[in-house]
């Protein structure tokens, strides 16, 4: 993996990156987005931000308790000027990890679980919510604990996609009908089925 390790192409693909995204990061989110993948050295990381903010590129600001950092308006204007000497392949790397911190943040606040014990198994409660409206509450049967957290954690990496299949399940489905070999194991008159299957 390849690392971006000089102190000021640090400070720019930070900078970058939070004018991009256009969206405010706790501490803790950028620590992630920058270091989680190997993109930036934490040790590097940590001398960038702390440079930012002595330097005016970069402000903390306190929104209900929370801290969050901000690029101020000198950060804005120079990484306009700089953004070109990180290549791009590294800009577009950080802007998509934090791309996929916020999906799954977001996905998190949207979807909640109810494990509970259940005869001789567990009940999965599954509630899907898009603001104020429910789009989906399930319940599955997993037959052990272990099994009830699996099916959680597979739901909880992509709660969408799984809510898409569950609906093209139900517009796909269809009404089982037998075939005529099935019908009494292909027993019986073959002209009296082949009427029965006719008037159908």
């Amino acid at each position: 993996m390849k690392y971006v390790t000089e102190a000021y192409r640090v400070q720019i693909l930070l900078a970058y990156f939070l004018n991009k995204i256009n969206q405010l990061c706790t501490p803790n989110q950028l620590t992630e987005i920058a270091t989680g993948e190997g993109i930036v050295n934490y040790f590097d990381y940590t001398a960038a931000v702390s440079t930012m903010l002595e330097n005016g590129t970069l402000e903390i600001t306190e929104i209900e308790g929370t801290e969050y950092y901000r690029l101020t308006e000198k950060g804005k204007a120079g990484v306009e000027v700089f953004k070109k000497q990180v290549e791009k392949s590294l800009r577009d790397k950080v802007y998509a990890a934090g791309l996929r911190l916020f999906a799954r943040l977001k996905s998190d606040m949207d979807i909640c679980f109810d494990i509970e014990p259940m005869g001789s198994g567990f009940s999965v409660g599954c509630k899907y919510k898009d603001g104020d409206m429910t789009l989906m509450d399930i319940n599955l049967y997993a037959p052990d604990e272990d099994q009830a957290n699996f099916i959680r954690s597979k739901i909880k990496m992509n709660p969408t996609d799984f809510y898409c299949r569950v609906i093209d399940y139900i517009i796909e489905n269809e009404e089982y009908v037998p075939s005529v070999a099935e019908s009494d194991d292909g027993a019986g008159d073959d002209s009296a089925v082949e009427e029965q299957y006719t008037l159908w």
